[in-house]
């Protein structure tokens, strides 16, 4: 199935095709953790499918250590409610 994603990083739109059924892209979006619903996915798969950011994306502006804490920004902003 080809996914079509925006990358939060670059904005540039993006798309793969990856081995996945509409019903499992439901389940997910349903609130079933992502490795639980397509778990024949590797992390860069089920990355790109959460945010829109490719392996080279991660590769070319992420540094490892990093990388946490930019997904936890971006994922989980801070509330002040």
């Amino acid at each position: 199935m080809i996914i079509k994603r925006k990358c939060i990083i670059t904005g540039k739109s993006n798309q793969l095709d990856l081995p996945v059924t509409q019903t499992q892209l439901d389940r997910w979006k349903a609130g079933l953790p992502i490795q639980d619903a397509m778990p024949h996915l590797n992390d860069d798969e089920r990355e790109f499918i959460i945010t829109g950011i490719t392996k080279e994306t991660w590769d070319k502006y992420l540094k490892k250590n990093e990388t946490k804490e930019i997904v936890d920004g971006i994922l989980n902003p801070e509330r002040n409610d």
